[in-house]
């Protein structure tokens, strides 16, 4: 039996950036302060946006982790659990990612959904840091760990002034 969905593709595309095809999660199926879990299928569409050639590779899973890490900091926002509470979600950028694993060559030939996972690790106001992890079924498909920073503009002017004095 499938896991209750909480927030549909619409809500997620409500929350993030990326609209359309590009929207790549279609639910969001549990989440709290520090987790979030979400289902894809868009891997196996042949119009998805990230194929190359007609392919899907693994590393494009990192991209759906991005997302659901998106839509995890927006909904802390909405709910009061970030940093700044009761804030607008803030723009954030993924700046670096470590210790990724590809268990798989493709996505694309994945027949069973993907579910998204990811875990807020540490963070601060500008700053956090997730593991995520892609999982077919049992199958480990992908993992590792994110760092993204918030409103990476205003870090810029901050440090140009640091830098001027």
């Amino acid at each position: 039996m499938p896991p209750p969905i909480l927030l549909q593709q619409v809500d997620i595309a409500g929350r993030i950036p990326h609209r359309g095809r590009m929207c790549l999660l279609d639910a969001v199926t549990k989440w709290d302060a520090a987790h979030i879990v979400c289902q894809a299928s868009s891997h196996r569409a042949s119009d998805n946006p990230l194929r190359a050639e007609g392919r899907l590779g693994a590393a494009c899973g990192v991209e759906y982790a991005a997302q659901a890490m998106a839509v995890h900091g927006a909904l802390l926002a909405e709910s009061g659990e970030a940093t700044c509470a009761g804030a607008a979600p803030r723009v954030g950028y993924l700046a670096s990612v470590r210790s990724v694993t590809l268990h798989v060559q493709r996505l694309d030939t994945i027949t069973t959904d993907l579910t998204v996972t990811a875990e807020r690790l540490l963070g601060d106001a500008n700053h956090i840091l997730y593991s995520f992890r892609l999982e077919a079924g049992p199958q480990l498909l992908l993992e590792g760990r994110a760092a993204v920073v918030l409103d990476a503009a205003t870090l810029r002017k901050t440090s140009d002034l640091v830098n001027l004095s």
